[in-house]
């Protein structure tokens, strides 16, 4: 196989041209030899069964006529083909949601296929295997198996597969190989994991509230909250953080069922423009969640900056480690509203659509209920924050995938690792009464159990690891 400086569509290739003028064989010979990308026409898909064709039925005899399924006919299904020089298609292979319903982020990848001429040298194979991956990652996928041939087990395992089980196919050998899609795991190590280390000797929050939202002032029935906003944010979106700078807070006080009292900031600006627009964010959020601003410290000259305090009251506080085995956990969320510009799958915008009378029902609905334990949904994602409601009450976590309240809009990867505005996850006894949570909605999603870190269960009853130990290292609450 040899370039003549033609892209994947036979039109010539500018770059490989003057390379060639040049005499520059060294890095000639560094190109690739082919190119993977997702098939892009109807041309593209029927050169990509012709050679599953040649290889499934006349090369390996593992069908008769025809090796297509109901894998071929679903719209979702994503096929990519790897080309050669010339822009022939000379590898494929295809991936997709698991069918029959709702895409739940449970995909299979399946019909890798190499033309005999393109096979060993070049790698097409391994090419195609880890540009599968890395799109089933992009699509918000959590659960990416395949099944492969046993002879191929090997070499699977060494691009960082996982043997699941031996199965057969078209009455051949085969394995179900898992590839370990990790994104949970990555996100609970970056934002949480350093908390036990740092805060050691702290005990934020007291004996019963270690690692809550809020912290219960001694003697009293004050409840104190405190975040920051990130400085990346106030800088490039400063009336959303100030915004955000209300929201979090008053999420904080409600997953302790405290009513707020009043807020705080502390406000670092370029100059008084700036500060202008995020205080215009935190005016919004204190007016439409009832909240007043006390006080607080504004800042010019410097960097930006902004931390929000929140003072609430509650007699009886509710814990985040107040979950124990047996109990079923339940998320109440707002699906309304839309990704936030800038944010996409990382910052779900539900409350800046809602009325204040919308927000007071959600904020006050732990209050309402009063369940054994509850914490609000933050920068750690739903699969995250349920990490530490489980680790603060000594417990592991069990999520069933299928029943997790979603909007249509978010890949099942993003919704449960975003920040999804007003999201409240609490444990409690299966007949407990749901949060009235007004236009939010709630479903019972899981349980928690003897052991630690957070699984997901699957509707075929597999579960698969997405926190394996412990989210922060501060322990059980009590």
């Amino acid at each position: 196989m040899h370039l003549d400086g033609h892209t994947s569509r036979g039109v010539k290739d500018p770059a490989v041209d003057i390379l060639a003028l040049l005499g520059d064989r060294s890095t000639l010979a560094r190109m690739p030899q082919t190119r993977i990308e997702q098939a892009a026409d109807a041309a593209d898909i029927e050169a990509y069964r012709a050679l599953r064709r040649e290889v499934f039925v006349y090369e390996q005899g593992l069908f008769d006529d025809h090796d297509l399924d109901r894998h071929d006919e679903d719209p979702r299904t994503v096929v990519l083909v790897a080309r050669d020089p010339v822009g022939r298609v000379v590898g494929g292979v295809r991936l997709g949601p698991v069918p029959d319903g709702t895409d739940i982020g449970w995909w299979q990848g399946g019909r890798l296929v190499v033309a005999p001429g393109a096979r060993g040298v070049h790698n097409v194979g391994a090419a195609l295997v880890r540009a599968a991956c890395a799109r089933a990652e992009s699509e918000g996928v959590l659960r990416f198996e395949a099944s492969v041939q046993a002879r191929n087990e090997v070499f699977f395992t060494r691009l960082g597969w996982h043997r699941v089980r031996p199965i057969t196919v078209a009455g051949t050998p085969h394995v179900l190989m898992r590839w370990p899609v990790d994104r949970i795991a990555r996100l609970t190590a970056a934002v949480k994991a350093p908390l036990g280390p740092l805060l050691a000797g702290l005990n934020p929050g007291g004996a019963g509230f270690i690692g809550d939202d809020g912290a219960p002032v001694p003697g009293t029935e004050v409840i104190a909250a405190c975040d920051a906003i990130v400085p990346s944010m106030v800088e490039r979106d400063p009336e959303w953080a100030g915004w955000c700078g209300v929201l979090v807070n008053v999420n904080d006080l409600s997953a302790m069922g405290a009513a707020p009292l009043g807020l705080l900031d502390a406000l670092g600006a370029k100059d008084a423009a700036h500060a202008a627009k995020v205080l215009t964010g935190l005016r919004r959020a204190s007016q439409a969640y009832g909240v007043p601003v006390l006080g607080g410290h504004t800042q010019l000259g410097v960097p930006a900056a902004l931390s929000v305090t929140a003072l609430g009251r509650a007699a009886r506080p509710v814990p985040g480690g107040g979950g124990r085995p047996g109990h079923a956990l339940r998320l109440t969320a707002d699906l309304g509203g839309a990704w936030r510009p800038g944010y996409g799958g990382r910052q779900w915008d539900s409350t800046s659509y809602r009325t204040a009378a919308d927000l007071r029902r959600m904020t006050g609905s732990v209050a309402a209920a009063g369940p054994a334990a509850a914490k609000d949904v933050s920068m750690a994602g739903i699969a995250g924050t349920l990490g530490m409601l489980a680790e603060a009450g000594g417990c592991r976590a069990v999520l069933d995938v299928a029943a997790v309240p979603r909007p249509r809009e978010a890949t099942m990867g993003d919704w449960l690792t975003c920040f999804p505005g007003y999201a409240m996850l609490t444990a409690d006894d299966a007949d407990a009464p749901p949060l009235p949570a007004g236009p939010a909605v709630g479903a019972v999603c899981g349980e928690l159990t003897t052991g630690r870190g957070v699984g997901l269960r699957w509707p075929d009853g597999q579960i698969t690891e997405a926190v394996a130990a412990t989210v922060t290292g501060m322990g059980a609450a009590s």
